[in-house]
């Protein structure tokens, strides 16, 4: 099983073909296996590396609520790509991972060939109705379980339409939800996702950020609307892409159009044609 001792934990990780570097980051609902689509196609002519956060088996799972934040998922992150070798690649992400690979990419650019944000900014607006929810789900998982968040998922509306476009890849994203640690998912919410900074707080350090950057949202994903036209105003080098009658999780709802989106922005950026008109 190939783990690697990285900022104090034990960190999961699939390497996968030859090629350029691309990393994918995994949302909160997901795993290294959120991204199985995006690995059998890119592999063809990438290295494509994804893991399993802190808190997600057979990564470490600390007990410790102080053990998740923000800054350590993007620490992980950057130890894990120096222990492969890794120098600079393509870093993408979902949702909770999606601002890990923003983050990771403001904090480390020169390790960033480009950036593919998706499904990012959730708690951004509307902010303190997210943080009510938020708690009130953490505290359901410690009360609950696992079985706690299968429901919340079940009825969110950016959820719905993955489980109503594609009932079989929706049980097998539940399959997966099952597996994971219901303690630290509780930890993940209150220490990662809530105490993270949002995407209108970021925006200074959007403005400074050079490298190329492709968001990309569903328009069923209410919450990620507005916080992904804020950074394609904001990061200047920031194209978007907003994939219609789609949710929170572009990459496994649609995934071939978002290969294919995602396949010519790589080439764009490797040819020097992503956005040099817009410097």
């Amino acid at each position: 099983m190939p783990i690697v001792r990285v900022n104090g934990v034990d960190i999961y990780y699939e390497d996968t073909g030859r090629g350029f570097p691309l990393v994918w980051s995994h949302e909160f609902g997901g795993d290294h296996r959120s991204w199985e689509p995006q690995v059998r196609q890119f592999s063809r002519r990438y290295r494509v590396i994804t893991y399993n956060h802190r808190g997600y088996p057979p990564s470490s799972v600390p007990k410790e609520p102080e053990a998740y934040s923000q800054e350590q998922l993007v620490e992980d992150l950057r130890q894990l790509l120096r222990q492969l070798g890794v120098r600079l690649a393509h870093v993408g992400g979902c949702s909770m991972g999606a601002n890990v690979a923003l983050n990771f990419g403001l904090a480390h650019p020169e390790m960033a060939k480009s950036l593919i944000v998706v499904g990012c900014g959730s708690g951004t607006t509307d902010r303190e109705q997210f943080v009510k929810a938020q708690l009130a789900r953490a505290e359901e998982l410690e009360r609950e379980g696992i079985e706690a968040l299968v429901r919340n998922f079940q009825t969110l509306a950016t959820r719905r339409a993955f489980r109503e476009k594609d009932r079989r890849g929706w049980e097998e994203f539940i399959g997966y939800v099952r597996e994971h640690d219901a303690v630290a998912c509780a930890h993940l919410m209150r220490g990662v996702i809530l105490k993270r900074k949002t995407i209108f707080e970021l925006e200074a350090k959007l403005r400074e950020l050079r490298v190329p950057t492709l968001v990309m949202t569903g328009d069923q994903d209410e919450p990620c609307i507005e916080p992904s036209l804020f950074m394609r105003r904001h990061i200047p080098h920031a194209g978007l892409v907003v994939v219609p009658m789609t949710g929170h999780t572009v990459n496994i709802e649609e995934p071939a159009l978002f290969n294919l989106e995602v396949g010519d922005f790589l080439t764009a950026v490797e040819s020097g044609r992503w956005g040099t008109w817009t410097a």
